[in-house]
C-alpha cells in the first residue's frame, strides 16, 4: 500500500478579513478553520502533514503544535511556489499527496477518503476534487471530453458562453502522484497577469506529457466553501453550526429551536438531553443524560453529569455532578465544583470554591475560595469575602452547618460541621461544632425617634391627603 500525504496551504495574510488576526485562525464553531482542516485529514491515518505557512506562521504553529510538520513561503508568489515549499519534507517519497487548503473549513474525512481512493483506482496523475455548483460564477469550469475524462480548466474569466454554462467547478482540492508533483512544479512560470506560481498549471503539464488527469464529483458543495471575508466566515460558521446540531439530535438530543442554538465542535452530550432556544455551548464541554439546559445558558468548557437542570445561567471551566441544578441568573466561575444534588438558586455566583451534596445556596450570595460540606443551608444574601486586596483566603464550611442570611465569612475561617451563624453576622474568627456565632450590634429602640425627621412630616401629610380623598 502506497504511503499518503497532505500538504496544507495556509500561508495567505487574508487581506480581505481586514483583520489582525491571520487568516486561517479566525474561528468557525469553536475551533480555528485550520483546525477544522488538520483535524478531518487526521483522521485519514497519512503518513504526514504539511502546512505552509508565511504571514503570521509562529500563531499558526502554536496553534497546530506537533500535529503538523511546517514549511515557509517568505514570499507570497502563488499556489504553485507555496505547495514547493514542501519539496525539502516531501519531494523524494513515492506515494500520493493531498492539496488543501487552510480556510476551508467544512471538508469532511469521508469526502478526502473517497477522494484518495478514486485517485488510486484511476491510476491516475492528478484527480481533481469537483462539485456542482449552485452558481458557478468565480469558479474555474471542469471542461470534460467526451468520454468524460478531463480535457482542461477554464477560469470564469476566460469561458465562452458555453463554458460558462457548466457548473462543474474546481474545489482547488487536488490528489498527486508526490513525484510527479514536484517534478512538474518545477517547470511552472510566472508568466501570466499576476507574476505568480499557479497550482493548476500542474494539471495542464500532466496532461501535455499524456499523463492521466482525472476528476472526482463530491456530493455536498457547500463542504467546498473557501472563507475570504467576514461575509463567508459567517455562512460557514451558519453551516458548521447546522451540521453540528444536526448530528447532536441524531445522536438523541432534543434542540427546541436549532436555528438559534449555538454548539461549538468539540461539545458532547448525552442522549435525552433538552437545549432550550438561545443556549451557547462551548469549548470542550460535556454534558450528561436527561439534562435540561434553560434558554440563553451559556456554558463554556464544563463538565455537567446527569439529570442537571441549568436555568439561564453562566458556566465556564466548571462542574456540576448529578442531580444538580442552578439558576436563573447564576454564575459559576472557574474551579467551581458543585456537589451531587447541590440547589444553586438566582443571582450567585460561585468561584473557586467546592459545594457538597444537597447543600443549598438560595439567592443573591457569592462563594469564592471556599469548601462547603453536606447539607449546609446557604441563606440569602451571604458573602464569603476572601479578598484582603492582595491575597485570596480560604473558607471552609463543615457538614449540616447553618449560614444564616446576610452573613460575612471573612476568610480565612473554619466553620466546623454541625455549627450555626446567625443571621447578618459578620464572622472573622472560626466556630466550633455545635456552636452558634452571633457577630452583630445589640439592637436599641429610640422611642419616637421616627418624629424627629423630614420624612415623618412628609408621611402625615401623606395621610392626610389619603384620608381626605376618602
Amino acid at each position: 500500500m502506497s504511503a499518503n500525504y497532505a500538504v496544507v496551504l495556509a500561508a495567505g495574510q487574508g487581506t480581505r478579513m481586514k483583520s489582525k488576526l491571520y487568516k486561517v485562525l479566525h474561528p468557525v464553531c469553536g475551533k480555528s478553520m485550520v483546525e477544522h482542516v488538520i483535524g478531518q485529514i487526521e483522521q485519514l491515518n497519512l503518513t504526514q502533514i504539511v502546512t505552509i505557512i508565511g504571514y503570521g506562521g509562529k500563531q499558526v504553529k502554536e496553534v497546530l503544535g506537533k500535529r503538523t510538520e511546517f514549511a515557509v513561503q517568505q514570499e507570497q508568489l502563488g499556489t504553485g511556489h507555496a505547495v514547493l515549499q514542501a519539496e525539502q519534507i516531501l519531494g523524494e517519497k513515492k506515494g500520493t499527496t493531498l492539496i488543501i487548503c487552510g480556510d476551508t473549513p467544512l471538508f469532511k474525512a469521508a469526502t478526502l477518503a473517497d477522494l484518495f481512493a478514486y485517485h488510486q483506482q484511476q491510476k491516475a496523475a492528478a484527480t481533481i476534487l469537483t462539485a456542482k455548483a449552485p452558481d458557478p460564477t468565480g469558479y474555474g469550469r471542469i471542461i470534460r471530453d467526451q468520454a468524460g475524462n478531463v480535457a482542461k480548466i477554464v477560469e470564469q474569466k476566460d469561458t465562452t458562453p458555453a463554458e460558462a454554462a457548466i457548473n462543474e467547478i474546481n474545489t482547488g482540492v487536488y490528489c498527486f502522484d508526490n513525484q510527479t508533483l514536484f517534478q512538474a512544479l518545477h517547470q511552472v512560470t510566472n508568466d501570466n497577469a499576476q507574476h505568480e506560481y499557479y497550482l493548476t498549471d500542474v494539471i495542464e503539464i500532466c496532461q501535455k506529457s499524456g499523463q492521466k488527469v482525472a476528476a472526482f464529483a463530491m456530493k455536498d458543495f457547500n463542504e467546498s466553501m473557501g472563507v475570504n471575508d467576514r461575509v463567508a466566515l459567517a455562512k460557514a460558521t451558519s453551516l458548521m453550526r447546522q451540521r453540528i446540531n444536526e448530528t447532536q439530535m441524531r445522536n438523541g438530543v432534543t434542540l427546541i429551536d436549532p436555528q438559534n442554538t449555538y454548539i461549538d465542535s468539540d461539545v458532547q452530550i448525552g442522549a435525552d438531553t433538552v437545549i432550550e432556544p438561545g443556549v451557547v455551548l462551548k469549548g470542550k464541554t460535556i454534558i450528561g443524560e436527561n439534562c435540561l439546559i434553560g434558554a440563553h445558558s451559556q456554558i463554556t468548557a464544563s463538565t455537567i453529569a446527569d439529570n442537571v437542570t441549568i436555568t439561564a445561567s453562566v458556566l465556564e471551566n466548571a462542574e456540576m455532578a448529578e442531580g444538580s441544578n442552578i439558576g436563573p441568573y447564576s454564575h459559576l466561575r472557574p474551579q467551581a465544583k458543585i456537589g451531587p444534588r447541590v440547589h444553586i438558586g438566582n443571582f450567585v455566583e460561585v468561584k473557586k470554591a467546592e459545594i457538597g451534596a444537597d447543600t443549598k445556596v438560595g439567592h443573591l450570595t457569592y462563594v469564592g475560595d471556599a469548601t462547603l460540606g453536606r447539607h449546609i443551608n446557604v441563606g440569602c444574601g451571604c458573602v464569603f469575602v476572601n479578598y484582603d486586596g492582595i491575597n485570596k483566603h480560604h473558607t471552609t464550611v463543615g457538614d449540616y452547618s447553618f449560614i444564616g442570611s446576610s452573613s460575612n465569612m471573612v476568610a480565612p475561617l473554619q466553620i466546623a460541621d454541625h455549627a450555626y451563624v446567625a443571621a447578618g453576622s459578620t464572622i472573622t474568627g472560626d466556630v466550633a461544632a455545635h456552636d452558634m456565632a452571633i457577630a452583630r450590634g445589640r439592637q436599641v429602640n429610640k422611642a419616637g425617634y421616627y418624629d424627629r425627621y423630614p420624612v415623618a412630616k412628609a408621611a402625615q401629610q401623606a395621610e392626610q391627603a389619603e384620608k381626605s380623598f376618602k
